[in-house]
């Protein structure tokens, strides 16, 4: 995967909305369910990229100690060189003096050498260094990014929970309430009242064909009273009278 491939997904995913993200979503539980799997998956990704990176780094890094380091040995070389010629030369002996000038000569060329190597790889560790610190920051940043995702599903499901339990009470409240027509305990007090009204209206039925009853009785007494009269009159008696209940006594 390429550095700049990596670099740039974890740019997108750093500046990523989560916010507008879960207003946006249908099932923000699922969509947040899919973003955690997402981040989970790339910060993977972006692990190995970055390690991979800090290696080829280290190499680098590496190298470039080498080659400053090859290229001081080689002038300490040049200069021990360089001396042994001038004691050679010193001494009279011009062939052994070219001979180690020639040698310092050598070494100076390798130090040149190894020190090109040294100069033009800086830049390219520069350039590195700077992908590398970027790349730690965004990892960073998505594994901050990604533990907010988890907090917010883990805060989704706990509200998802507790209207969840609100609803079921709420509804358990309604069943029970007497004042609502559509509960259970309405229509059974519904239901008793329609059998206390039947119950009394079959009393004052009842009670009705009683008073008739006896009302048919004393119109039977009275006709007997008419007809005995009639009989003492077909007599030649004189019908007998009920006593005037407020005449006085012994008159």
């Amino acid at each position: 995967m390429a550095k700049q491939s990596i670099f740039g997904r974890i740019s997108t995913l750093v500046r990523a909305n989560v916010n507008a993200m879960i207003d946006s979503a249908e099932d923000p539980q699922k969509m947040l369910d899919q973003l955690v799997r997402d981040y989970t998956n790339n910060i993977a990704d972006a692990e190995a990229a970055v390690a991979e990176t800090i290696g080829n780094l280290r190499l680098l890094e590496r190298d470039h100690q080498e080659d400053v380091q090859s290229a001081a040995e080689w002038g300490n070389k040049a200069l021990a060189a360089s001396r042994k010629a001038d004691e050679f030369r010193g001494a009279g002996n011009a062939a052994d003096a070219d001979k180690f000038d020639n040698l310092a000569k050598v070494a100076l060329q390798r130090q040149i050498s190894e020190e090109n190597q040294a100069k033009a790889a800086e830049p390219q560790i520069a350039a590195q260094t700077e992908i590398v610190d970027k790349l730690k920051d965004g990892l960073n940043g998505m594994k901050d990014k990604l533990e907010q995702l988890k907090a917010k599903r883990s805060e989704l499901i706990a509200r998802a929970k507790v209207a969840e339990a609100q609803n079921k009470v709420h509804d358990a409240i309604k069943s029970v309430d007497v004042m609502d027509p559509t509960s259970e305990l309405g229509r059974f007090e519904d239901k008793i009242r329609r059998q206390e009204a039947l119950a009394q209206g079959k009393a004052e039925l009842a009670a009705s064909t009683l008073d008739a009853q006896f009302e048919q009785l004393d119109d039977m007494g009275e006709l007997t009273e008419v007809e005995a009269r009639l009989a003492a009159l077909k007599a030649g008696g004189t019908p007998a009278t009920q006593p005037s209940i407020d005449a006085p006594k012994g008159a």
